[in-house]
């Protein structure tokens, strides 16, 4: 099964429970924790977020249900790639966080899931939480 590097935007979505945030619940309850990526880049982001939202807890809960008790996959830029990640940033126009997922997600051979448009300016497809629930719901097989 697909790997899906899961980009800030959605977590934050659901750890602040926004406007989407049931659509990215219904995505997490389809998919096994074992299919998901976060990178380290994502994980550091939030970290400084929920601590401005004075959210310890929050984050503390996050890191227990991603990596103690489910299966997460953390992926980290190695430096030797960072020209990977220059790379993407000249080529599609994009700032350093979304070329950082960009070059993430390529090292997984995963697909990115995020809410952020300018990845569409890439030739990575981007994908909504919607959209893989859909195309998980479809399927004639649940994931494994």
């Amino acid at each position: 099964m697909t790997m899906y590097l899961i980009d800030t935007n959605i977590w934050l979505e659901r750890l602040l429970d926004q406007d989407r945030s049931a659509e990215v619940q219904r995505l997490l309850a389809a998919l096994p924790s074992r299919h998901l990526a976060l990178s380290h880049f994502s994980l550091h982001s939030i970290s400084v977020i929920l601590g401005r939202y004075r959210r310890p807890d929050a984050l503390i809960q996050f890191i227990d249900d991603l990596f103690i008790t489910g299966d997460v996959h953390l992926v980290t830029v190695p430096p030797e790639s960072f020209g990977r990640i220059v790379n993407a940033m000249t080529s599609h126009h994009l700032d350093f966080d979304d070329a950082y997922q960009y070059v993430a997600t390529r090292l997984i051979s995963g697909e990115l899931v995020s809410f952020d448009a300018d990845f569409d300016r890439s030739d990575l497809r981007r994908l909504t939480p919607a959209t893989v629930f859909a195309r998980l719901t479809a399927s004639d097989t649940p994931p494994a």
